[in-house]
């Protein structure tokens, strides 16, 4: 099978649309999901190896890909990367982004694997225990997620609620997710769709990245790399090894989380830098630069992205919009998604399986390139490069649904974010509230409706009595440690 598909009329293709996933991952407001739709047209052309080698090959690179603006300039390239700004960022202005960005694109190679390896393993039992999650488990599932941004959030916890809060709260404006009614649109015909969170996120990392530089001219006149320092194979080794077991465990809980339909990288990433901050030693270092946070979400999203696959393939349930995408592609190579799919087509999914783990070696040079070339741009002065990040910010809004009214919310946001910013409040959660709040509401709802008005299946079913019981202890689990400790302080100063 390998050597059937390491040919020249497959390799070329293969490896030329994960350079064009890197571009398109490394480009704000360009998704992997939109990736994957430019490239499966194209698809059709080739033979069915060559063109499933394609589709793989650019979402897993674009994910990667995200991280590397992400880095740099602090403006994600796709929503799965916005958690990688938190300490990502911070390494780069202390000269560390070489490091940051060899763990990531390690980190995104052997969490992929990890997710494929599950994906391999465990798809069958993954997938039936994703369809037992019903309403009541997806409403408790997003508040976990949203209670993610009391972890993230540097300072105060009440401001990361608060964003989070403000997040949701537009999250509400467009169509009522269960009645049809208009809500919050003024009038205005753009707003009856929503306010969609690519814009958001732009105008929140990218147009306020800008003013900010523009607040401080002398800046401008700098190279945007400044300082960066080289990183050798030893070092690189060396932490991750350390970071290790934050590497499997962040893998397997975005696999976990990619194998739930409409989960998706995004939050994966999220729940694995929660997970993370929540376990580690050094919980104060998160937020201030340290690899450990570069680990987490990076091997997360990568890994949610073998995982999305295990509901696809065994049940024809997309588990995210990039795999939405594929299962039409799956069918126009007379691939039928679903429980027969491992008996009827068995030597095409084996093919499936070979591909993806093969494009997680090929990620490494195919990011290589990608870091490399974006390194060299960044050492122009940055006055030119925040000229081509407000070009492509405005590209990349204006994209979404070649529409002006999003490039004229980036730029809104982009001014709500240097305001927030200079109140110390926290962005991530905001873009946190914003991808959950519907998820929240509508399982919410329609929870409700399914109950008639009984609360008791939000809380007395197995899987949400757990949820549950991790919620209470991400919040109550600090409290009641720093209790316990200053009671032993006192316990040891008092005499006799």
């Amino acid at each position: 099978m390998l050597a059937e598909l390491l040919q020249w009329n497959i390799l070329f293709p293969w490896f030329l649309g994960m350079v064009f996933g890197v571009f398109v991952g490394a480009t704000p407001g360009l998704t992997a999901t939109m990736a994957v739709a430019l490239i499966v047209p194209i698809s059709f052309y080739l033979p069915p190896n060559a063109g499933l080698a394609l589709i793989i090959g650019v979402s897993f690179t674009a994910i990667f890909a995200g991280d590397i603006p992400a880095t740099y300039l602090r403006i994600p390239g796709t929503p799965a990367s916005a958690a990688a700004t938190l300490d990502g960022h911070v390494m780069a202005q202390r000269g560390q982004a070489q490091l940051a960005l060899g763990l990531d694109l390690l980190c995104s190679c052997l969490g992929g694997m990890v997710g494929v390896g599950l994906l391999i393993l465990l798809a069958p039992q993954l997938a039936r225990f994703s369809l037992r999650f019903s309403n009541f488990e997806y409403f408790w599932l997003a508040v976990l997620g949203l209670s993610m941004s009391a972890v993230v959030s540097s300072g105060r916890t009440y401001r990361g609620l608060l964003s989070a809060a403000v997040g949701m709260l537009i999250s509400t404006v467009g169509i009522d997710v269960v009645s049809g009614s208009q809500r919050y649109t003024f009038g205005s015909i753009e707003l009856m769709s929503g306010i969609g969170f690519i814009p958001v996120m732009i105008g929140l990392f990218g147009i306020s990245e800008v003013l900010r530089n523009i607040w401080h001219p002398q800046k401008l006149r700098e190279s945007a790399v400044t300082g960066q320092v080289g990183v050798d194979g030893s070092e690189l080794r060396r932490t991750m090894w350390r970071y290790k077991g934050t590497l499997l465990k962040s893998s397997t809980l975005g696999t976990l989380i990619g194998a739930l339909p409409g989960a998706g990288a995004d939050i994966a990433a999220w729940a694995a830098y929660g997970l993370a901050q929540r376990t580690s030693k050094h919980k104060e270092r998160f937020g201030q630069g340290t690899p450990e946070g570069v680990v987490a979400p990076t091997s997360a999203n990568n890994a949610a992205v073998g995982g999305a696959w295990i509901p696809a393939l065994v049940f024809g349930i997309p588990g995210d919009s990039v795999t939405a995408i594929v299962l039409g592609a799956l069918l126009m190579y007379d691939l039928k998604p679903g429980p027969m799919l491992f008996e009827q087509s068995g030597a095409q999914v084996q093919a499936i399986f070979v591909i993806a783990l093969v494009t997680q070696l090929l990620l490494l040079p195919a990011g290589y390139i990608g870091i490399k070339t974006f390194r060299l741009i960044l050492k122009l002065p940055r006055s030119i490069v925040l000229t081509a990040v407000v070009v492509c910010s405005v590209v990349g809004a204006y994209a979404l649904r070649n529409s002006l009214f999003d490039v004229y919310l980036m730029v809104a946001f982009g001014l709500v974010g240097f305001a927030l910013e200079a109140g110390r409040v926290p962005l991530a959660p905001l873009i946190l509230g914003l991808i959950l709040g519907p998820m929240v509401e509508e399982n919410l709802r329609t929870g409700l409706i399914k109950s008639e008005g009984s609360w008791m299946p939000f809380v007395n079913r197995p899987i949400c009595a757990v949820l549950i019981l991790i919620l209470l202890a991400a919040f109550l689990g600090p409290l009641l440690f720093r209790c316990i400790k200053s009671r032993l302080g006192r316990a040891q100063t008092e005499p006799g």
